[in-house]
């Protein structure tokens, strides 16, 4: 699990950078904005995904309710 959610971090990331700079380069800085915003939200998303289930593996763990 570990170098996978790395790769698909990084690959996230990796497209955004290149739809952000073709969309700046056309001069639509807003919108260039807009998809780095979506590319985070994607990213915390997923990282959101892994600590649920980091705490449901603690929860089980040890016992707690």
């Amino acid at each position: 699990m570990g170098i996978e959610v790395i790769l698909k971090i990084a690959g996230v990331g990796i497209l955004t950078a290149m739809v952000n700079l073709v969309l700046k380069k056309c001069d639509k800085d807003e919108i260039a904005t807009m998809t780095t915003l979506v590319g985070l939200a994607i990213v915390m998303l997923m990282v959101l995904d892994m600590m649920g289930g980091l705490i449901d593996s603690v929860q089980s763990i040890f016992g707690l309710y």
